[in-house]
């Protein structure tokens, strides 16, 4: 068996070794046991069940929330020639019928699925008939309420586990506390079960906090100083437009990338990047999700994120070489306010989250005790502007109401249609002069969305622009539809309408159940979270390294002697005997060649005329061992 490992590690994925802790973990799994491996980003997760996957007789069900990530792996496996297939929100029923019956009897190795899909009929009644080897569970923190990123749908993992008792399950993530750590154990049944950690130490990468204003001209001067490949995370899609513009005006190869592209742009760009055609990929968190460029040498953010464990991820994917590499984060005062404030928003007030279920109630006129598991089309934007709710916060009351199962919202509400013009203004202008039926609709488009078309994709709600036209939705899509034939724009149609679906029957909104308790742990949660990430980036006291291995639950004593704490740590430790040498230097200079200004004193000391060296050239004169004439120049002085 040992030897069928190693054969399909080189065969199959061409690599000689395996990482550190990975082979345990595979250990773990061929054994059947009930594993969770906790490997930071870069440690090879997919490899874990990837491996297994193949090495056993039937089929590996990954269950997975990205389902970029998804695609991406499934199109991975598929070019190496292994049966792989992947079942997500926007594919049809037919679609999904024939993926699951490939999956039972086409010898399918791997199954992607979203959690979402586990506690459909369509897919429990096949996956009974399946001959799984593992459930492989990636991004398990998902699962705990304590986790930074929790989904309800994931608390289906367990109940799936009962059709397929001796299957053993295998949940990876790359950054989970203890107190996740215990919660996913729980969460997903594991009776006797293996955990194996790997440290959140990297050697070779340096973290350092820089707390400026003028964000650009640091960053800048950082990639001036640092050679080779970058990201530059920041928080929005205007941001990763204006920032790689600004670099490449400076001289620095820069491309922006988004959620907002096409997906054949996004790719375009990836591979730029990947290929060393493109220097800094500058982008919003939508970036470097399964990308493995382990030559990157440094990882900016000028934007703060949420918290640790985000920013532990994203600035771990430089240095995955070994070689050493830098993560930079670019703050200041009002960063860490905005980051405070906007995590007290992730969970609104009760009297808020009551409201908007009732407005949700009268959007749909449901009567109390009426219309369990009812699902309705539902447009987001109508409805904030219908009952006058700001539309972040309602967001957000939407996402509670769904932990706390009153609602469920399916995945499209958060992907409506998109359109993206493939022409230049001067070529569309000619199909409206040619297609006059056409022409409405395109001026409708330019008024509402603006230039912007022709540069990405945007998301659109046609019942909002047919009503604005006066004509039915299903001729406006008719509409779009021919503009996309005429290949002058491409209509990336919403695959099935954004569903709102209420789980339990109507309440009386004053009368919702809530779990007060939870909500308010969460809020909390959310909070400690952001302030953990304000105080990492303002401590000065202990590494870098130190603090982000102790947030996770790791005990360590040792520093990283790399960080900037811990640089500017060894700076001040020993400057006595620092001070002593280049004084000695001083008076030896001054010794052969009297008479130097202060600037040609440190000229041929080769040092910077610095605060702190000036210091020590004063505490001379003071001392009277050196002697400053009017002319400013500086000699020995004699002893006579």
């Amino acid at each position: 068996m040992e030897n069928t490992l190693h054969q399909i590690l080189r065969q199959v994925f061409g690599l000689e070794d395996f990482r550190p802790v990975q082979k345990q973990v595979i250990d773990s799994v061929m054994e059947g046991m009930d594993t969770l491996a906790l490997l930071p980003t870069g440690g090879g997760k997919s490899l874990c069940y990837q491996i297994p996957g193949l090495a056993k007789e039937g089929i590996c069900l990954v269950i997975s929330p990205l389902i970029a990530l998804m695609k991406d792996q499934v199109d991975n496996l598929k070019a190496k020639g292994i049966k792989a297939a992947a079942i997500y929100s926007g594919m049809s029923y037919r679609e999904i019928d024939t993926t699951l019956d490939n999956c039972i009897y086409g010898d399918f190795k791997f199954l992607y699925v979203s959690p979402e899909r586990l506690k459909q009929e369509l897919f429990i009644e096949r996956f009974r008939q399946m001959n799984v080897n593992l459930i492989a569970v990636d991004e398990a923190h998902s699962i705990s309420q304590w986790g930074y990123d929790f989904r309800p749908p994931y608390l289906e993992i367990a109940a799936i586990r009962a059709f397929h008792p001796k299957i053993n399950v295998l949940a990876l993530t790359a950054s989970a506390t203890p107190q996740v750590c215990a919660d996913i154990i729980e969460k997903l049944e594991m009776k006797s079960h293996w955990e194996f950690h790997q440290s959140f130490s990297r050697e070779n990468l340096s973290y350092s906090v820089r707390l400026v204003e003028n964000k650009l001209e640091k960053g800048t001067e950082i990639l001036n100083r640092i050679p080779g490949t970058a990201i530059w995370y920041v928080r929005n899609r205007q941001a990763t437009q204006q920032i790689a513009k600004a670099l490449k005006q400076l001289g620095i190869s820069a491309s922006a990338y988004h959620a907002g592209l096409s997906n054949s742009d996004r790719s375009d760009r990836q591979e730029a990047w990947k290929a060393d055609k493109i220097r800094v990929m500058v982008s919003t968190n939508a970036f470097g999700m399964g990308i493995d460029k382990p030559d990157v040498r440094v990882v900016i953010h000028s934007d703060l994120p949420e918290n640790l464990e985000n920013y532990y991820q994203e600035a771990g994917r430089a240095g995955r070489d070994g070689k050493k590499a830098f993560a930079v984060l670019l703050a200041n005062e009002q960063d860490f306010e905005q980051v405070l404030t906007r995590s007290a928003l992730v969970y609104p007030p009760i009297d808020f989250l009551k409201r908007v279920y009732q407005c949700l109630a009268n959007y749909f006129q449901l009567a109390v005790g009426s219309n369990m598991l009812s699902s309705f089309d539902f447009d987001l934007s109508d409805f904030c502007h219908t009952y006058e709710l700001p539309v972040l916060e309602t967001f957000y009351a939407l996402k509670v109401l769904a932990e706390e199962g009153f609602v469920e919202v399916n995945e499209s509400f958060f992907a409506p249609s998109r359109v993206h013009f493939r022409v230049d203004p001067s070529r569309l202008y000619e199909v409206q002069i040619a297609y006059a039926k056409l022409d409405p609709i395109v001026k409708m488009l330019l008024r509402t969305y603006g230039g912007n078309l022709f540069s990405e994709y945007i998301k659109i709600q046609e019942s909002k622009l047919a009503k604005s036209l006066e004509i039915k939705e299903s001729d406006l899509v008719k509409f779009l539809l021919d503009l996309e034939k005429l290949e002058v724009m491409d209509y990336d149609q919403r695959k099935d309408k954004p569903q709102l679906t209420f789980l339990t029957h109507r309440y009386d909104a004053g009368k919702l159940p809530f779990n007060h308790s939870r909500i308010a742990a969460r809020k909390e949660l959310t909070l400690d979270k952001a302030k953990s990430m304000v105080e990492y980036a303002r401590q000065k006291r202990i590494c870098r390294t130190q603090f982000i291995q102790e947030y996770f639950g790791e005990k360590t004593d040792s520093e990283c002697g790399v960080c900037d704490v811990c640089i500017e740590n060894r700076k001040s430790k020993s400057p006595d005997a620092r001070d002593e040498r280049l004084k000695l230097k001083i008076l030896e200079t001054l010794e052969e060649c009297g008479g130097l200004s202060e600037q040609d004193l440190f000229a041929k000391l080769r040092k910077p005329s610095s605060n702190m060296n000036l210091r020590l050239l004063r505490e001379l004169i003071d001392q009277g061992q050196v002697n400053k004439s009017s002319d400013d120049s500086l000699s020995l002085k004699s002893h006579g």
